[in-house]
C-alpha cells in the first residue's frame, strides 16, 4: 500500500483541529482504497490549547504525530518541519481551520496519479475575507514576477506532491523558507485542480498584516535577485533623467541669463534621488542581512517537543 502523508501547520486551531482529522480519518477509510496514511500535525507555538489537542489526538492514533514549535516561526517554517517528519510516498500539505475540504484530496491525487508531480487546488469561489484574499493575490503576483511561476498556475495552502519534490525541498536549509519557490525551484509539471472551499465557522485567520508583509518580503529575496536588478535598473533612470534635468538647466541659463531658478525645483530633485538611493540601500542591506544571518546557522525553526502518544520524547 501506498503511504500518503498529510502535514497540517496549526496555529490558534483548538476548536478545528480535531473535526479535520476526524474527516481525513473518514476519507482514508472509506474512499481511497490501496492507501495507508499518518498525520504530521505541526503547532507553531499557538498561544491557546492546540497543542493539548494535538497531545489527546496522538493518543487517540497510532499514525498521528504532532510537533510543537519553541516559539513562532511561521507557517512555511511548519510547513518544513511536517514534510522533513513525512515518509509518505505522496505528502499533502492543507489548512488546519477546515477551509480545505480532506475530502477533495481525492482530485489531487487522482492529478499526481495521471502524470502531474505537484497538484495545487484551486477555489472558483474562496471564502476568505477580503483582506487575506488580496494578500493572496499579492503573493500570486509576486510570485508570477519574481519566480517565473507560469501566469495561468493557481498556488494555494492546499497542494499535494510526490515524494521526490518532497526530498528536494527539505535539501534546503536556509533560514528563510518559501514553499511555492522550492517547489518552482523543483519541478515545473505542475497542475491545477478545482476543488470546494469552504467558509471560516470558528476564529479568524492566523495571518496579519505584518505576517503578510513579511511573507511578501520573504518572497521578493529568498529565491530571485529581480529585486537587486529592478533597483540597478531604476537607478540607471534616475541617473539619465538627472542628466537631462541638468542640461535643461544650462540651456535656460544660457537663453535666459537672468531667470532665477526655483528652489523647490532644486529640491524636489534632491528628495527624489535621495529616495531612490535609500530605497536601494534598503534593498541590498536586506539581501545582505540574510546572508548574515544564514551564515549564523539561524534555524528555520527549534522544535520542542515531537509526541506521538507512545514515544514522545523532549528536544
Amino acid at each position: 500500500m501506498k503511504l500518503i502523508s498529510f502535514v497540517i501547520p496549526c496555529y490558534r486551531s483548538e476548536q478545528t483541529i480535531e473535526g479535520v482529522v476526524e474527516e481525513i480519518n473518514s476519507v482514508c477509510q472509506e474512499i481511497m482504497e490501496g492507501y495507508d496514511h499518518e498525520i504530521i500535525l505541526v503547532n507553531d507555538c499557538s498561544p491557546d490549547n492546540t497543542m493539548s489537542v494535538i497531545k489527546s489526538l496522538c493518543d487517540k492514533y497510532s499514525f498521528i504525530t504532532g510537533i510543537d514549535f519553541a516559539r513562532n516561526f511561521g507557517q512555511h517554517s511548519a510547513l518544513m518541519a511536517g514534510l522533513r517528519e513525512s515518509k509518505g510516498d505522496i505528502v499533502i500539505c492543507l489548512d488546519d481551520d477546515g477551509q480545505t475540504p480532506p475530502m477533495e484530496c481525492v482530485k489531487l491525487i487522482k492529478a499526481l496519479e495521471d502524470g502531474a508531480d505537484v497538484a495545487y487546488a484551486r477555489y472558483s469561489h474562496k471564502k476568505h475575507s477580503l483582506f487575506r484574499n488580496f494578500g493572496s493575490y499579492v503573493n500570486e503576483e509576486m510570485a508570477r514576477f519574481m519566480l517565473d511561476k507560469p501566469k495561468e498556475l493557481y498556488v494555494s495552502s492546499y497542494f499535494a506532491t510526490k515524494r521526490f519534490v518532497v526530498d528536494d525541498m527539505i535539501r534546503y536549509e536556509n533560514s528563510y523558507p518559501y514553499v511555492i519557490g522550492l517547489v518552482l525551484r523543483s519541478t515545473r509539471n505542475i497542475v491545477n485542480v478545482d476543488v470546494d472551499h469552504r467558509s471560516r465557522e470558528v476564529g479568524n485567520s492566523g495571518y496579519t498584516l505584518k505576517k503578510l508583509l513579511g511573507l511578501w518580503m520573504n518572497g521578493f529575496t529568498s529565491f530571485s535577485v529581480k529585486p537587486l536588478r529592478i533597483a540597478t535598473v531604476m537607478g540607471c533612470i534616475a541617473s539619465m533623467l538627472g542628466f537631462i534635468y541638468g542640461i535643461i538647466v544650462i540651456i535656460q541659463k544660457i537663453i535666459l541669463p537672468d531667470r532665477v531658478l526655483g528652489f523647490s525645483s532644486l529640491m524636489s530633485v534632491l528628495v527624489f534621488f535621495g529616495g531612490m538611493i535609500m530605497i536601494m540601500l534598503g534593498l541590498i542591506g536586506e539581501y545582505v542581512g540574510r546572508i548574515y544571518i544564514s551564515m549564523n546557522a539561524s534555524p528555520q525553526y527549534v522544535i520542542r517537543e515531537r509526541y506521538n502518544g507512545k514515544d514522545n520524547k523532549d528536544f
